[in-house]
């Protein structure tokens, strides 16, 4: 694996580029994993991948848990690992263990030897060996250590609890690990600057190509946030990337992208079409003007996104975003999307992600021009504001 940073701003964002030996695409960052269940996108068709923006879809979120029930990890081996299984040889698959969808850290538990994951076999207590096991079968292209996390109100017992353990199943991982894929080594600590520091600093004197932080998203405020990722950041060195999993909004994707972050796993696009909502902010390199806010009770819009479930998109015959490139808004309206969801079709989740995926890969496009550019916290300052904007007029409204 290689990783170079090209270009600064405001400090610690940065863009990179990160090529994988076994990918003939180099990825640029800022960038996105794309959530998947089984190694697949949820509700997008493979044959429709080829219309996402490439490289940027290129990075898949795996997690190793999706596999403990159904085919045995022999059987994935002797196919030769999850890309021949999947058809996905010129995709990059992270293997990640926490599963964001479903995944809840176990943190009473006190003298564990494995990680306690909620699976869909139900709860399981996976040992560093087993893990490892996992990764050998699968050949993902990037894999990151077992961890143990803990929510943000986690007393200071368990959360160093939880370090000790993290780093010890790190050691393990690693010992154990037969060079299947570039490893990142987890960072965890809870709310404790002073324990996520020093975790870190530990992490980083491991032999692996590059860092998970994990543990956010897990009940602390952004404002809790910042202090806790310039801790682990300001200990890490500056050649090798960082992927963090639970960032998934919009503002909170530019607080970790402040913060010097170069991947984010998310489930954003996955929950915002669950629930019928599409994204339509405006993806200019710099957004220049604030969009006046218009009150409308049924339109679910808050600035970011509009609920298509909405009765006002009912006849409603332009696309979700006038320009957009993607499949759906190419060759299909808002009111027959709203039609789809009206009697239930899984069309309009596939549509509806098609959108998304499309719409969230263009946005982290103009971080990445923000950043060349130099101008990334200017970017910031005015995509924060427009948002405030929209909810403090939906706020009036009300």
């Amino acid at each position: 694996m290689k990783f170079v940073v090209k270009a600064w701003s405001n400090g610690k964002a940065r863009a990179g580029v990160l090529q994988l030996g076994s990918c003939p695409h180099p990825i640029e960052t800022p960038a996105l994993l794309l959530t998947t269940r089984k190694g697949l996108p949820v509700f997008i068709p493979p044959d429709h991948f080829p219309s996402l923006p490439s490289p940027d879809s290129l990075l898949f979120h795996v997690s190793p848990l999706h596999f403990l029930e159904g085919i045995s990890l022999k059987a994935i081996s002797n196919i030769g690992g999850l890309h021949p299984l999947l058809g996905l040889r010129d995709h990059i698959l992270v293997a990640v263990p926490r599963d964001s969808i479903i995944s809840i850290p176990d943190h009473d538990s006190t003298n564990r030897i494995g990680a306690s994951f909620e699976t869909p076999s139900g709860r399981m207590l996976i040992k560093p060996a087993e893990y490892m096991e996992m990764i050998s079968s699968m050949r993902p292209n990037l894999w990151t250590t077992l961890a143990d996390e803990v929510p943000a109100w986690a007393s200071e017992k368990r959360n160093k609890a939880s370090v000790e353990r993290t780093l010890r199943w790190l050691d393990e991982c690693i010992i154990s690990n037969s060079k299947d894929g570039a490893v990142f080594g987890s960072i965890v600590g809870g709310s404790r600057v002073e324990v996520r520091q020093s975790c870190a600093q530990e992490v980083s004197r491991r032999n692996v190509e590059g860092f998970w932080i994990g543990g956010f998203g897990l009940g602390e405020s952004m404002e809790e946030r910042n202090p806790l990722l310039s801790a682990v950041m300001d200990s890490l060195p500056e050649e090798k990337p960082r992927l963090i999993s639970g960032l998934g909004l919009p503002e909170e994707v530019l607080q970790g992208v402040a913060a010097g972050i170069d991947l984010f796993d998310s489930t954003y696009i996955y929950h915002l079409t669950l629930g019928g909502f599409a994204l339509t902010f405006p993806l200019e390199r710099i957004v220049t003007q604030i969009t006046k806010y218009q009150p409308n009770s049924d339109s679910g819009s808050d600035g970011t996104k509009i609920n298509l479930k909405a009765t006002m998109y009912r006849k409603d015959t332009s696309p979700i975003v006038d320009n957009c490139k993607c499949y759906t808004c190419q060759n299909h309206t808002k009111a027959y999307i709203n039609h789809l969801f009206n009697v239930h079709e899984m069309l309009a989740h596939i549509l509806l992600e098609i959108h998304n995926t499309h719409h969230y890969l263009g946005f982290f496009c103009s971080i990445r021009e923000a950043i060349q550019e130099g101008k990334f916290e200017q970017f910031r300052q005015k995509f924060v504001g427009s948002r405030r904007e929209h909810l403090f007029s939906a706020a009036l409204s009300i």
